[in-house]
């Protein structure tokens, strides 16, 4: 079943981008530096608006949700996690509480146990946990709100190898519970592994997409094939 759908959009940073995402998918999107691959992640859940074209969630205009709506179902995780001063436990139970959804710590361990947290985090403060720690629980505080979209904008690329594997594991298992995920990433070997679809980006065009392992497998675009044949990075 489609999900979403871009017709024809452009804003500042994209021009005339056209592409029909179905259900529980997982879409990687790489490019240079600057290609527009977060511009195209804001658009989504209205953090930028777009100039002119059409987004479609659910077979309706974006613009018709009430933006609160929208971005409880069309969640963001971000390379930094934006969490605020407090507990674990307050981060986690923000958004139910902000939409009057029952919640309970049993919940909150819940979410904490499927990123491998101990149920002993749900009352530590934000500022005693690592790195990996507090990008894991920006993953559950966004989950809470169960989105039906994620987007996650570069979000291991300050991570160690065993946190980005950890996060990798998550991402799967929420495709498995039926998440559609679009995910930035400047490492082309986890768009690789992770995409069902990837997009490629440039100058704020969309290139080229395709069947992940057919797109790295054989590029049918200039472009792409150079950018995926050299040593780029696309951290935008």
């Amino acid at each position: 079943m489609e999900i979403i759908k871009w017709s024809n959009v452009s804003s500042e940073r994209l021009n005339k981008i056209s592409f029909t995402v179905l259900e529980n998918q997982i879409v990687t999107l790489i490019g240079p530096s600057g290609a527009g691959k977060s511009s195209l992640l804001y658009l989504m859940n209205r953090l930028d608006d777009k100039r002119s074209g059409s987004i479609t969630f659910k077979e309706k205009e974006i613009e018709s949700y009430p933006i609160v709506e929208l971005r409880q179902q069309i969640g963001m995780v971000f390379q930094s996690p934006a969490l605020f001063d407090g507990t674990v436990s307050e981060n986690v139970s923000y958004g139910p509480n902000l939409h009057n959804r029952d919640w309970s710590d049993e919940k909150t361990i819940e979410l904490l146990e499927s990123v491998h947290l101990s149920p002993e985090f749900i009352h530590k403060p934000i500022d005693e946990l690592s790195g990996g720690e507090q990008q894991r629980v920006a993953f559950l505080r966004t989950l809470a709100n169960e989105p039906e979209i994620l987007l996650l904008d570069e979000v291991t690329s300050a991570l160690d190898l065993r946190n980005v594997e950890l996060i990798e594991d998550f991402i799967r298992t929420l495709q498995k519970r039926g998440k559609t995920i679009f995910m930035v990433t400047h490492d082309v070997e986890q768009a690789e592994r992770l995409g069902d679809q990837t997009f490629y980006l440039e100058k704020g065009e969309l290139i080229e997409t395709g069947e992940s392992k057919e797109f790295f497998r054989s590029p049918q675009t200039e472009r792409a094939r150079r950018f995926l044949y050299r040593d780029g990075e696309g951290d935008e």
